[in-house]
C-alpha cells in the first residue's frame, strides 16, 4: 500500500471491511417497516396475474427506481406491468390525479411508488376508493400520520425504529432492498438482483446520499456492476460522455447531468426508455437526444447565471439569502440556485413566472440554514412548497415576492448563524512536503474508496511550503490558472484551477505557499502521468 495512502487510511479510520466491502453485509432488507406486508401483497399479484402500475419521479434517483422496480418484478414472473412518471410541468413532485384517472383507465389493481408517496394521502385514499391497492417504497421525509397504504416501505417513518444503516437509502436503494427482500423470499432467483446494482448506484450519487454504511456497500458493488453494464442505454450514454472510466465525478458530473436533462426540459420518458430499452438502434437515439436536452440545459443555465451575476453586481444587494426572480426555465432553477451558492457563499433561491401572476422556484443551501423551515416560517406569504435542509421548491403570487424576500432574510437573521462560509470551504485530510510518492501507484490505492461522495469525499491533501516554478493563465478568456508546484524534495507537479480567484494569478515566485491539490491522471498518447486539481491556496 502507497505511503501516502496509509496515512490517508489512518487518518480517515478506515477498515479493511470498507476498503473491501462484502455483499453478504448488507443489512436484513426486512428490517425495514411493512416489508413483509408489501411482500405477501406482490406475491398475491404474482399469484393472480394481477396488472401493476409503478409511480416513480421525474429525477435520476426516479427513473433508476422505477427502471429497478419494473425488472425486478418482472424476474417474479409478473407480465402485466406498466410504468408513470410524473410530469415536472404538469403535476409537480408526487402522486398526481392524472395517476387516479390512469390507474382506473387501465384496471390497474396494485400502484407501487417509488422514490415517493409518503406524503400523498388524499390521493392513496382516492385509490383505496377505487379498490386498487398501494405499496409506497420511499425515502423522503414522511408526516406524524401515514397514507392508508397496504405498506408504506420508508426508513424515515415516525412510528417505527428503522437501522441506522438504511437510513440514507436513496428511492432506488429502498427500491433494492424490496428486490433483495424478494430474493430472500424466493420470488426471484437469489443472486439475480445483484444486476440491479449499477442503476443503485446512479440514483444513489446523483441523489447526494451519504456513502456511508449500506449507501458504501451498495455503490461499492454498484460500481462493479455498471462497468459490466449490458444495458445498451447506458452503453450510449457513457459512449457520449466521452468517458471510459466509471468514477463518481463521470457520473455526478456527465452521466447524471444527461439523465436528468430529460426531466427538466422535456418528459423524463426518454431517460427512463433508455435505461429500459435493449434495442441498440433506440439506445443510440434516445442518448442523443438527452444529449441534445443536456446541451440546451447547459446553454440556459449559463445565460440564467449571468444575467442573475450582472444584476447583482448592479444593484450590490447584501441580504444574506438571495432571491432572484425572472423568465427562465422552470427545470434549470434548482442548478442556477445551486450555482449561486457556489459563487456567492449564500444561500439562493431562483424563481420563474410560469403563469401568470404566479412564480415557481427552488432554493438551495448549506450550512445551518434549512429550507424547510425557513419556508414555514414564511408560510403566509407562499402558496406551496417544501423539501430538505438543503434543497427545497417553493410557489409565491406576485404580490406576495417582496414579503416572500423579507421573510426568508428575517428567518435568516433572526438565527444568528456564524461563520457559514465553514462549511463551503475545503479541508485537507492529511499534509504532505514531499511529491515523490504522488505517483500512479497513490492513484492505483485512491481507486479503492470510489465512488466517493458525501461522507466519503474525495482526499484532500495539503502541499505545503511548495514553490510555484511557472504560472499561466488558461481558457480562451484565461479565466483558469495552471501552476507548476515543487514540492520540498524537488519534484514538480501540475497544477489546475478553473475560475480561479483573481488573486491567485498574482502569487509570487520566490514565495512558499500551502496548497490544497487531488491527484488527477492525465493521458496524453498513451501514457499516463499524475497532476493535480488546485482547490485552495493558504
Amino acid at each position: 500500500m502507497d505511503k501516502i495512502f496509509t496515512q490517508l487510511v489512518a487518518a480517515r479510520h478506515l477498515t479493511e471491511d470498507y476498503l473491501h466491502p462484502k455483499y453478504e453485509d448488507l443489512a436484513d432488507p426486512t428490517t425495514l417497516p411493512d416489508m413483509d406486508k408489501a411482500l405477501d401483497r406482490i406475491e398475491k399479484a404474482i399469484k393472480t396475474g394481477e396488472k401493476v402500475l409503478i409511480y416513480g419521479d421525474y429525477d435520476v434517483d426516479g427513473v433508476t427506481s422505477s427502471t429497478l422496480m419494473e425488472q425486478a418484478l418482472r424476474l417474479t414472473g409478473l407480465k402485466n406491468i406498466e410504468i408513470m412518471l410524473p410530469d415536472r410541468f404538469i403535476d409537480g413532485y408526487g402522486m398526481s390525479e392524472r395517476l387516479i384517472k390512469k390507474a382506473k383507465k387501465d384496471k390497474i389493481t396494485l400502484v407501487i411508488t417509488v422514490d415517493c408517496g409518503s406524503r400523498n394521502h388524499a390521493i392513496i385514499d382516492e385509490l383505496n376508493h377505487n379498490k386498487i391497492d398501494t405499496i409506497v417504497t420511499d425515502h423522503h421525509e414522511c408526516e406524524d400520520t401515514l397514507p392508508e397504504a397496504v405498506a408504506i416501505i420508508n426508513p424515515h417513518r415516525h412510528d417505527y425504529s428503522t437501522p441506522e444503516d438504511l437510513k440514507n437509502l436513496a428511492g432506488v436503494g429502498v427500491a433494492f432492498k424490496l428486490a433483495q427482500s424478494l430474493a430472500k423470499r424466493n420470488l426471484i432467483k437469489n443472486g439475480q438482483e445483484k444486476w440491479l446494482l449499477d442503476l443503485v448506484l446512479l440514483g444513489t450519487i446523483c441523489d447526494s446520499m451519504l456513502l456511508t454504511k449500506e449507501n458504501r456497500i451498495l455503490t461499492y458493488f454498484g460500481k462493479i456492476v455498471l462497468e459490466k453494464t449490458k444495458r445498451p442505454g447506458l452503453k450510449e450514454l457513457i459512449k457520449n460522455a466521452k468517458t471510459t472510466k466509471i468514477t463518481s465525478e463521470t457520473i455526478g458530473f456527465q452521466l447524471g447531468p444527461r439523465l436528468n436533462a430529460a426531466g427538466r426540459l422535456d418528459t423524463a420518458e426518454i431517460s427512463l426508455n433508455l435505461l429500459r430499452t435493449t434495442s441498440v438502434t433506440e439506445a443510440a437515439k434516445l442518448a442523443g437526444k438527452l444529449e441534445e436536452l443536456n446541451h440546451k440545459r447547459r446553454t440556459e443555465q449559463r445565460a440564467a447565471t449571468s444575467e442573475i451575476a450582472e444584476r447583482l453586481q448592479k444593484t450590490k444587494e447584501n441580504t444574506p439569502v438571495i432571491i432572484e426572480t425572472g423568465n427562465w426555465h422552470e427545470g434549470i432553477l434548482g442548478i442556477v440556485a445551486g450555482r449561486l451558492v457556489e459563487q456567492y457563499q449564500k444561500p439562493a433561491f431562483v424563481l420563474s413566472e410560469v403563469e401568470d401572476g404566479i412564480f415557481k422556484g427552488s432554493g438551495r443551501s448549506f450550512g445551518e440554514f434549512n429550507l424547510a423551515e425557513a419556508l414555514n416560517f414564511a408560510k403566509d406569504a407562499i402558496e406551496g412548497g417544501g423539501g430538505h435542509a438543503a434543497a427545497a421548491g417553493v410557489q409565491v403570487k406576485r404580490e406576495n415576492l417582496y414579503t416572500f424576500r423579507e421573510k426568508i432574510n428575517e428567518y435568516y437573521n433572526g438565527l444568528n448563524l456564524k461563520d457559514q462560509d465553514r462549511f463551503l470551504k475545503h479541508h485537507a485530510d492529511i499534509d504532505i512536503e514531499e511529491l515523490k510518492d504522488f505517483n500512479l501507484d497513490l492513484i492505483k490505492d485512491l481507486s479503492l474508496l470510489e465512488p466517493f461522495g458525501p461522507g466519503n469525499e474525495e482526499p484532500i491533501f495539503c502541499l505545503k511550503n511548495a514553490q510555484i516554478v511557472d504560472s499561466r493563465r488558461m481558457g480562451q478568456d484565461g479565466t483558469h490558472l495552471r501552476l507548476d508546484l515543487k514540492g520540498k524534495d524537488g519534484v514538480v507537479i501540475k497544477s489546475v484551477a478553473f475560475s480561479a480567484p483573481d488573486a491567485w494569478f498574482h502569487l509570487y515566485d520566490d514565495e512558499l505557499y500551502n496548497f490544497l491539490i487531488q491527484p488527477t491522471v492525465n493521458e496524453w498518447n498513451g501514457t499516463r502521468s499524475v497532476e493535480s486539481r488546485l482547490l485552495d491556496v493558504l
